[in-house]
């Protein structure tokens, strides 16, 4: 779960920079040429943005994954693997980011069909991710549901230090 959060807020800069792109491209599309996009629509495409986002972050979770880690797993000592212990393909590491969704979709879209306010969808989600954090318990080998879904599963990965290479003075 720490890692988890790590994650989170690694991403929080990523997103961030990429809502300033997608307006600032926007912005210049609606100014550069209005009959393509009238400027006072350049900022009324929340659901584009939203798109944008996770397409952004499938390719991040995808691209990493199939490489074994992202920077949050590297710090943590952490790899991605499939069931035989082998590095993720991108089919793979596209269904695991899909299934990830489980996290969140569940309790957002209940909050969104029964139009709860934001105080009560905070605590439900919050809730579910408890929960959905405490079935992994119940699993035979201690994994998320999403990874026991997609096929994957989370290692211990110590990289092998290179006793060739000479030593930097930060390590």
């Amino acid at each position: 779960m720490a890692c988890w959060l790590y994650e989170g807020t690694l991403l929080f800069g990523v997103i961030f920079g990429t809502g300033l792109f997608f307006y600032g491209l926007l912005f210049a599309i609606g100014h550069l040429a209005p009959s393509l996009l009238p400027l006072r629509d350049a900022f009324n495409n929340r659901y584009a943005l939203q798109a944008f986002v996770f397409l952004l972050l499938a390719f991040y979770f995808t691209w990493f994954w199939a490489k074994g880690q992202t920077l949050a797993l590297k710090t943590w000592n952490i790899r991605v693997v499939d069931a035989q212990g082998q590095q993720l393909s991108r089919g793979r590491a596209f269904w695991r980011f899909l299934l990830s969704w489980l996290w969140l979709l569940p309790p957002l879209g209940a909050g969104a069909y029964f139009s709860l306010p934001v105080g009560e969808l905070a605590v439900i989600l919050i809730g579910w991710i408890v929960v959905w954090a405490l079935l992994s318990l119940f699993h035979t080998q201690r994994q998320f549901l999403h990874d026991a879904l997609a096929g994957t599963r989370l290692v211990h990965f110590k990289p092998v230090e290179d006793k060739s290479k000479p030593r930097r003075w930060w390590h």
